[in-house]
């Protein structure tokens, strides 16, 4: 994976960059100003893949969790000899409202990574925006 190692990224910038002489323009400032960005990026991506797999982590959670409690009501069911109980029923009615809760849960935890992430960037392009006026303000006589 060293293709998408923030510091390869930049190095290869870096390089195209440096071939053009562009005068009035300070290109160490827009060069750092360009790695700041990379490793924001990054660092967001990285955010959106740890999100992605605890909620893969929870996925298995709830389908290992729902299995058990299917497998505990067949056993009772076929241990009562195979007729339903009224407390099948209630049951039945708990494995849901667990799954449901679940499944709130999910939804948070996605928002959270989404929220994280866009924190990242939204703090970057900050960053940048701040970066730009310092730049435009120096030059100014």
């Amino acid at each position: 994976m060293e293709s998408t190692n923030p510091n390869n990224l930049f190095n290869e910038y870096a390089k195209m960059i440096e071939q053009f002489k562009l005068p009035g323009i300070d290109v160490s400032s827009v060069m750092e100003s360009q790695r700041k960005d990379i490793e924001a990026l990054a660092a967001a991506n990285a955010t959106a893949l740890s999100g992605i797999q605890a909620l893969g982590r929870k996925q298995a959670e709830i389908l290992q969790s729902t299995m058990s409690q299917v497998q505990s009501l067949v056993t009772q069911l076929a241990q009562s000899g195979a007729t339903p109980q009224a407390g099948a029923g209630e049951l039945v009615q708990q494995a849901l409202h667990k799954a449901l809760a679940d499944m709130q849960e999910l939804a948070d935890t996605a928002y959270r990574t989404q929220s994280d992430s866009f924190a990242v960037v939204s703090k970057r392009v900050s960053e940048h925006v701040e970066e730009l006026k310092a730049l435009l303000q120096a030059k100014k006589p």
